[in-house]
């Protein structure tokens, strides 16, 4: 199992394809295996340190058994072990959930991204009891929380992470995007949890905590992933001039959205559509639509999002940079 001290480098988050008519109520087999693979290929081709799948723009909810089944043998294929995979395997309750978390286990994931179940909101006391739960069923499965307090209606206290660090010994990693008390959630899980920042915040983690800012996700990787890769060369190089100038990249490449990130009810009522269209807009892979009811994205969003995929590609393809053709 994949542990805390393992984890380093950046991980590229990616869409969960899709072929057409899949933002259809009534659409079956909407999954674009083909183009999963390929992507998921191309990804670790192009440097990324693990694969992420089937979080919120990867549209977990909203699949089937089915879709998600092919969704999980996908990755795992396009992976074929070269990088850690952590897969989402997040359901309405428990039962679903485990059902899920066998799946990702059987088809030889690393791992799973994990958030809580989505239907009634859990205290602490649930939640710690929940991951400790999953650590004693599936022991040889790492499991990344996803820690995402709009999603889940949790806070994701530091009594929490007190709690699963003693109870759940599978939890070896985190999903976070933002963490203001960071020093106090690695003070109490005494290294056994490896909190993950994003691409856009993970300098501001590593000037807090150096030492354990080893890694950064992205979900911008499904543009390309060498900017997100150029910053956490950076930071695990402490290279000042070049750190500074991969946070300004990825911050004039996300420029057109910076106001739709920073609307939490905004992105919380368009996230899987904004994403699909800058990646979408980028040109690095093939998303296909968002599946319903979740495909429903105002112009003026959609024409943010599309800008915001075009300065991507072209800081991609910018002097020293990958080509951005594929």
């Amino acid at each position: 199992m994949i542990t805390a001290a393992q984890i380093s480098g950046m991980y590229g988050i990616i869409p969960t394809p899709a072929l057409p008519g899949a933002d259809r109520l009534d659409a079956t087999d909407t999954v674009d295996v083909a183009e999963t693979v390929r992507l998921v290929d191309q990804l670790i081709r192009d440097g990324v340190s693990g694969i992420i799948a089937l979080g919120t723009t990867g549209e977990c909810p909203t699949l089937s058994e089915d879709d998600f089944d092919r969704v999980v043998d996908a990755v795992v294929q396009g992976a074929a072990g070269r990088v850690p995979t952590f897969i989402g395997a997040t359901g309405a309750g428990g039962h679903a959930t485990a059902r899920r978390l066998r799946k990702v286990a059987s088809a030889g994931a690393d791992g799973a991204l994990l958030g809580l179940p989505i239907w009634q909101p859990l205290t602490t006391e649930m939640a710690i009891d929940y991951y400790a739960q999953v650590s004693e069923a599936f022991p040889e499965l790492a499991i990344m929380v996803y820690a995402n307090a709009r999603a889940f209606r949790y806070t994701f206290p530091v009594e929490f992470w007190e709690g699963v660090a003693s109870q759940a010994p599978t939890v070896t990693s985190a999903k976070v995007s933002r963490a203001p008390e960071l020093e106090r959630m690695l003070e109490v899980t005494d290294g056994r949890i490896n909190f993950i920042p994003s691409d856009m915040v993970a300098h501001d983690f590593a000037a807090r905590s150096p030492q354990t800012t080893t890694a950064c996700w992205a979900t911008a990787a499904g543009m390309g992933p060498e900017p997100s890769i150029a910053l956490m060369e950076a930071i695990a190089g402490g290279e000042e001039r070049d750190l500074k100038q991969a946070v300004a990249d990825i911050a004039w490449a996300n420029e057109p959205c910076a106001h739709l990130f920073a609307d939490q009810e905004v992105f919380a009522s368009y996230n899987i559509q904004i994403e699909k269209a800058r990646i979408a807009a980028a040109g690095y892979c093939r998303p296909g639509p968002a599946r319903s009811p979740y495909h429903h994205l105002p112009s003026e969003y959609a024409a943010a999002a599309i800008a915001c995929g075009e300065r991507w590609r072209e800081l991609r393809a910018r002097p020293g940079a990958a080509s951005a053709d594929r």
